[in-house]
């Protein structure tokens, strides 16, 4: 590839890092340990694999000491992508006869980071994993000079497949997005953001890109999370991916399999010196572009500080290169934060989503305060039918092609009109509706929301309406439930009922064994939350308070993503 991103080198701090684990990434960590544990009992079977140089066609070769030896005093662990060049600077140090003092072992850092007892030097693929080790503070880690080697993430996929959403060598995540969401890209592949390292720094680049393009957090959430819904597959291993690429002749059938999937610039550059007949293309993602770099870190009890110090030394900068490592950082890569919980609750989230199918109903308050006056982040004058707008659209793309979805308006413009009005007929969000898909035509009915002066909010029995429509569709495997935006309480139409006999006819028609929640976002500094707590406490849902009119926006945006992530 070519690099409009290079600069020159820089000098780099070299810290110190202490294995201190917050009580938040603990608790992460723990979530994390039966999943990793996987990896740890199948660690011998993947260790022999990894013994000898495979001939596996993407030009790769995984290998590691072949120790133990009698002689060994310096234990090094590697990634297992950096393990040659290291290896290789050993060798220089150790006895002709293949044994010595210098013993390297290549292992994935998910698995070195929950091990009993640390090497004496971790060379880790991103220096994260110094700071979420479980070593219950019995080793600290000190790094020698900085990283080693960097390997920024790019976006891998088939050159026709790249054109789609890449100009040149740079894209960006939301450009992907646009482009999955869009169904211009055929597929995109991810790896586990627990187990894998670069499925980690990928999710944290994504999550930075979502933040530059909202000062919204809600919204930034929401909208990472619509490239979680709509991937093909989230639990890929990166070498593997490889492989299965190496083996295929058609770039189509790549496509369709695999499609755009990150991987470290080193791994693809690799591939590439493979010769391989599917030619892969690698595009930055300016965004959220998010380095691998490979700390040499040692461990502070060690009694062998100075030989490590000497491995260090011996492993220069041409061999990094020659193995398709960067020596320098690129000029706009992000920065790692200091604080572990900033990488690790993304990644945690993202590997906790599930694509399940869901059942939701929209129901929207068109009632004549909604055209009071409200000014948007901008600090420009609208209202709140205008800010609904604004914020609608963006909503209206979380849900996955899994969804099947409906939207009603609330009003009573007339004494005689009823209390609602159905706008987007209630089907699978990807089905056909009036010559567009039912996503299409729910984002034009929030496009063209408006409200009558002097219409009542028939709030109440709008949702008890609602209730009964969606307890019929409830069915096994599938969440089915109901948000609801209002901007004030029910009142003014002659469906008004006290606030008690609505709810005891909500608990009365509840059941069980088809619970249809209730999520309720209270719009406005007007919004009656304490009635929408009820409704929220009597249907196992959610109430969200939106108490500014300019953070409607994120409202939304937690109503969707507890669609998402129901309790």
């Amino acid at each position: 590839m070519s690099d409009p991103l290079w600069r020159e080198p820089v000098p780099e701090h070299d810290p110190e890092i202490g294995q201190v684990v917050s009580p938040g990434v603990r608790m992460m960590l723990a979530g994390m340990i039966v999943i990793v544990l996987v990896l740890v009992a199948g660690g011998t079977t993947w260790w022999l694999y990894a013994q000898k140089p495979v001939a596996n066609g993407t030009g790769i070769g995984e290998r590691v000491a072949a120790g133990p030896c009698d002689e060994t005093l310096l234990h090094v662990v590697a990634a297992p992508e950096i393990a040659p060049a290291v290896e290789e600077a050993a060798r220089g140090l150790n006895s002709g006869n293949g044994c010595g003092p210098i013993e390297v072992t290549a292992q994935e850092p998910a698995v070195t980071a929950l091990a009993a007892e640390q090497p004496d030097v971790w060379i880790p693929s991103s220096s994260v994993w110094l700071r979420i080790a479980l070593v219950g503070g019995v080793n600290a880690y000190r790094l020698e000079g900085g990283p080693i080697a960097r390997s920024p993430i790019v976006l891998a996929a088939p050159t026709a497949v790249a054109a789609k959403f890449a100009k040149g060598d740079q894209t960006s995540w939301i450009r992907l997005m646009n482009g999955v969401a869009g169904h211009q890209v055929p597929a995109v592949t991810m790896p586990d953001p627990l187990h894998s390292s670069v499925g980690m720094l990928a999710v944290y680049g994504i999550q930075t890109a979502m933040e530059r393009s909202t000062p919204d957090e809600g919204i930034a959430q929401l909208r990472a999370l619509t490239l979680r819904s709509r991937l093909k597959d989230a639990s890929a291993d990166p070498a593997e991916l490889l492989r299965r690429v190496a083996a295929q002749s058609d770039p189509d059938a790549v496509a369709n399999d695999v499609g755009v999937f990150p991987i470290t610039e080193q791994q693809l550059t690799m591939y590439q010196r493979g010769g391989n007949t599917v030619a892969l293309k690698g595009t930055f993602p300016t965004d959220g572009l998010v380095e691998a770099d490979y700390p040499f870190a040692i461990s502070t009890s060690t009694k062998q500080a100075g030989l490590a110090e000497r491995l260090r030394a011996a492993i220069t900068v041409p061999a990094i290169t020659e193995a398709g490592f960067r020596a320098y950082k690129m000029p706009l890569s992000v920065e790692l934060p200091e604080h572990s919980d900033q990488v690790l609750d993304p990644a945690v989230q993202w590997a906790q989503y599930r694509a399940l199918e869901f059942q939701v109903l929209l129901l929207i308050d068109s009632s004549g305060s909604m055209n009071k006056p409200a000014t948007d982040k901008t600090g420009r004058v609208t209202t709140k039918a205008g800010l609904l707008r604004q914020s609608g659209l963006a909503a209206a793309q979380l849900f996955g092609d899994e969804t099947s979805i409906g939207m009603w308006t609330f009003n009573t413009p007339a004494p005689e009109s009823p209390p609602h009005t159905e706008m987007v007929s209630f089907g699978p969000i990807t089905g056909p509706l009036a010559g567009k898909t039912r996503r299409d035509a729910l984002a034009a009915a929030i496009t063209g929301y408006s409200a009558p002066n002097q219409a009542g909010t028939p709030l109440f029995q709008t949702i008890l309406d609602a209730r009964a429509a969606m307890k019929p569709r409830v069915k096994p495997r599938a969440t089915t439930m109901i948000i609801v935006l209002s901007d004030g309480t029910d009142a003014e139409s002659k469906y008004t009922m006290p606030k008690k006999t609505f709810l005891t006819r909500l608990a009365k028609e509840g059941d069980a064994q088809r619970p249809v929640p209730v999520i309720g976002v209270g719009f406005g500094p007007d919004a009656d939350m304490a009635t929408l707590n009820e409704i929220a406490q009597v249907t196992g849902g959610k109430a969200i308070a939106a108490k500014d009119p300019a953070d409607l926006a994120s409202a939304m945006a937690k109503a969707f993503l507890a669609a998402h992530t129901p309790a």
